[in-house]
């Protein structure tokens, strides 16, 4: 008998057995208190691990929940000229957010906003009606003036904020306008170069954070904050402003003055092809694009419009022939003012023909007849060579979208009446930069460049990435190039282009005078009058285009109508450029019937008024109150038309 625990056991095998229930029992209990443990410590740990190891990542997923963000534009990048003076940057703009749960008076701040903003009423409350987080009120409230969003901060309403957003600047709103494009309202490029380059300009956008509860209520104890935009690189382009100004100018001139249809104009780096000035009339003003017809702000006429060249073209069919020998230049020619070609007679642009000449002066003369010998002695065959080699019929590839290829007869499908016209600039089509690119090469030792406008890609320290002049391929030799040079100023001193003469200078150049073609036929009384000018011919450096279709109460040949216009940008240019004047140009050879006389003008320095007498050649006047010259305009040495006047100061 065995006693245990207040049991009285008569069996030792029950004993055991409840012994073995205790155990069994307090195992049980143990394996519960210890499970619990492990649950506490494994909750401490959880728990230790979030608020510890966690806690920044869970405490910026928290935020991201109470985060409402108004987004803000990146800032685009400036676009500059070639020497760094700013074409386009940037003005601040503001726009208007709103966070709708906020909203106390949805009346009151709708009609508040609309007035400040000149919009309807209801335009304001379609926006503070949205179950959005945050709500961005354009287009009526977006990028507003500066004195409009400051109206509306002093109204100081619960969910209206202010982002700085910004909007493109331009010193110049009309300048450069198709070249440079368009910006649409939330900062992106929609053509040109804006376009083109807008990965580089668009910059990185920000946002203003604000920090609210699920019911939209501004979080006291969490302040809101700027993500700054960051900027876009910045473009330089290879024009020069002050270039591009002037031709600017001389186009808005002569709009006016003749009323054509459209007009075109471009300066190229003949040695680089590099673009210093490039412009289209119709213009449009960049910050008001939307009031314009598209096919004006969408067509850059310099490198889209397509039309016959004329005369311009006549410098690739005399470097051909030059190139080929079919000619020399003191080869004597006879034109009878017409040229019969397999039974077709082709008239000389001169009623009467200009008789006996050179083929210099065929060349000065622009004559017809002397270009179709030139081209029938070549050959459709060689001279279609030339004229592909020279960029006709094929994309320049310059760094902008619109471009045209121009039409090129397919030399297999013609006969010699084509290849006679095509000589002298009729039958096919070119665009202004070819002609332009075409002529340069003409002069600058024979190699085809491709032209660009870009300059480089920078930031606000200047250049980062900047690009070279890419040669394309040699058309001409040296030898030949400069015999076209020299032979191209003898036309501005002594032939069709003497309207573009600068004194002191050497300028070479071709005056083109195109009929418009319509539906297979020629209008009548209806021309595109252009000049293609260069300087100096020594060391060319500026080659300027003009071309004006339409032009109304002109007379109707390039070089007397545009030949004038070239002068002035040339003028200019060279001033801007600092060219120093030469001594050796080919003299200006006046045509009595044309032209007046040029004369030097005396040197008046010193020379008591007394015994100044009045010059047979031009007039004298003198001011001042004093006895004895100490200045005079023009300086001596000068050229003066025969009737002008020369101004002494005493």
């Amino acid at each position: 008998m065995i006693y245990y625990n207040g049991f009285l056991f008569f069996n030792l095998e029950i004993f055991i057995k409840y012994i073995g229930e205790i155990m069994k029992i307090k195992k049980r209990i143990l394996t519960i208190y210890i499970a619990i443990l492990i649950g506490f410590l494994v909750i401490i740990g959880r728990l230790s691990y979030v608020k510890v190891i966690k806690a920044e990542e869970y405490y910026k997923k928290a935020l991201d929940l109470w985060t409402r963000s108004a987004p803000i534009s990146g800032i685009r990048g400036n676009i500059y000229d070639r020497n760094g003076e700013l074409i386009v940057g940037n003005k601040l703009t503001p726009t208007i957010i709103a966070i709708p749960k906020q909203i106390k008076n949805l009346n009151d701040t709708s009609k508040k906003i609309a007035k400040i903003v000149n919009c309807d009423e209801s335009e304001i409350k379609k926006h503070l009606i949205k179950n959005v987080s945050v709500e961005i009120l354009k287009p009526e409230a977006q990028k507003i003036t500066v004195e409009q969003a400051v109206e509306i901060a002093k109204l100081d309403i619960d969910g209206i904020y202010i982002v700085g957003d910004s909007s493109r600047y331009y010193p110049y709103p009309t300048c450069l306008a198709q070249v440079i494009g368009i910006v649409g309202i939330d900062n992106q490029g929609i053509s040109g170069i804006e376009y083109i380059y807008d990965e580089y300009l668009k910059g990185e956008s920000g946002a203003l954070q604000i920090y609210t509860d699920a019911h939209g209520e501004l979080m006291d104890d969490l302040s809101g904050f700027y993500q700054n935009a960051k900027s876009g690189y910045n473009l330089y382009l290879t024009v020069d402003l002050k270039i591009q100004l002037s031709l600017e100018r001389v186009m808005d001139n002569a709009i006016k003055k003749y009323t054509p249809n459209d007009m075109v104009g471009l300066v190229m780096n003949p040695q680089t092809s590099e673009i210093l000035a490039m412009a289209s009339r119709p213009t449009f003003n960049l910050e008001r694009y939307q009031d314009y017809p598209q096919e004006i702000y969408n067509r850059n006429l310099p490198i889209w419009k397509s039309y016959e060249p004329g005369s311009t073209f006549k410098i690739a069919t005399f470097a051909a022939g030059l190139e080929e020998k079919v000619f020399t230049l003191e080869e004597k020619f006879y034109d009878p003012g017409y040229m019969i070609v397999d039974g077709t007679r082709i008239k000389d642009w001169k009623k009467g023909g200009h008789g006996n000449e050179t083929f210099l002066n065929v060349l000065e003369n622009s004559c017809n007849p002397g270009f179709m010998t030139i081209g029938l002695r070549l050959g459709k065959e060689k001279l279609f060579k030339y004229i592909r080699n020279f960029g006709y019929g094929s994309k320049t590839e310059i760094d902008l979208l619109g471009e045209s290829s121009g039409i090129v007869f397919n030399e297999k499908n013609i006969g010699n009446v084509e290849l006679a016209t095509a000589s002298f600039g009729q039958g096919n089509s070119a665009t202004p930069i070819q002609i332009v690119n075409a002529g340069s090469a003409a002069i600058t030792g024979g190699i085809l460049h491709k032209p660009y406008i870009l300059k480089g890609i920078g930031n606000d320290t200047g250049l980062i990435v900047s690009k070279e002049p890419e040669e394309i391929r040699r058309v001409i030799s040296e030898e030949t190039s400069k015999i076209v040079s020299e032979s191209l100023e003898s036309v501005v001193a002594r032939g069709t282009g003497r309207t573009a003469y600068i004194p002191g200078f050497r300028v070479g150049g071709k005056t083109g005078t195109a009929q418009i073609a319509k539906d297979g036929h020629y209008l009548d009384n209806q021309f595109i009058l252009s000049f293609l000018g260069f300087a100096p011919m020594d060391d060319p450096q500026l080659a300027v285009y003009l071309a004006i279709e339409n032009a109304h109460n002109a007379i109707q040949y390039g070089g007397t109508t545009v030949g004038p216009m070239v002068k002035e940008v040339l003028s200019d240019a060279l001033g801007i450029l600092k060219v120093e004047k030469r001594k050796d140009e080919i003299l200006f050879e006046a045509r009595p019937w044309i032209d007046k006389k040029v004369l030097r003008v005396d040197n008046y320095l010193g020379q008591d008024i007394k015994k100044i007498t009045n010059s047979i050649y031009y007039n004298v006047i003198i001011r001042g109150n004093g006895s004895v010259v100490i200045s005079q305009l023009p300086e001596a040495g000068e050229w003066i038309v025969e009737g002008g006047t020369v101004i002494l100061y005493t």
